[in-house]
């Protein structure tokens, strides 16, 4: 039982001291049915927020299987109505849980298979949150400072985190949305998963919002 409780208390641990991105750690069948939508070569979307708009532009050529999931979710009308889970001012932003469990589960059955990271991991810079091998899904990040980290870092046999797009206008929102929550909310993402933005609300009263993502150009 303490030899239990010490492994326990050691793995709580390292999730909240581990200073890397995580996304959702659960391990589901893959979906081969789905196919996400090709994109162009370069889409624009602006995120409305309540704390104020910012727009993110993806360059298909740097990580084209990250670049049609982004384009696909958006399409698709997925980042509305979504908190903003993650806010360390110092290192990352991150979102990307549906307010609905069924298009959560659906879409954590849809992995993305891994690519090559070309991009360096620079201030404004966006991609997909992961937590093991080929488990890239709708979480995404934006680097708030320079993370040279993230382009090597190795996290289950798997070296960095692609870049697939950046922030070209807006950086100065992210300053501004509430990180008295930190990076408090990644382990227990799996609450989020099942009961939607009523946990976030209940639980992490105050966080920030996004209202919804369009293309723009």
């Amino acid at each position: 039982m303490k030899l239990k409780l010490f492994f326990t208390s050691f793995f709580i641990t390292h999730l909240f001291l581990c200073p890397i991105v995580f996304a959702q750690t659960k391990t589901f069948k893959n979906n081969s049915a789905h196919k996400d939508w090709r994109a162009p070569d370069t889409i624009q979307v602006l995120f409305k927020t309540n704390k104020g708009n910012f727009i993110i532009q993806s360059y298909r050529s740097w990580a084209p299987l990250a670049a049609d999931r982004f384009y696909t979710l958006v399409k698709k009308g997925f980042y509305t109505n979504l908190y903003i889970f993650r806010v360390e001012k110092d290192y990352v932003v991150q979102f990307g849980i549906s307010d609905n469990p069924k298009e959560s589960s659906f879409w954590d059955k849809a992995r993305l298979k891994d690519e090559p990271v070309i991009q360096k991991h620079k201030r404004g810079i966006v991609a997909f949150a992961r937590s093991e091998k080929n488990s890239r899904t709708t979480q995404l990040f934006v680097n708030m400072q320079d993370n040279a980290k993230l382009d090597t870092t190795m996290r289950e046999g798997v070296h960095g985190y692609p870049p697939f797009g950046k922030v070209i206008s807006g950086m100065h929102v992210f300053f501004q949305l509430n990180d008295q929550y930190a990076k408090r909310i990644l382990p227990l993402q799996d609450s989020i998963y099942r009961y939607g933005n009523q946990y976030l609300v209940q639980h992490f009263p105050g966080l920030d919002k996004i209202i919804s993502a369009t293309i723009i150009r």
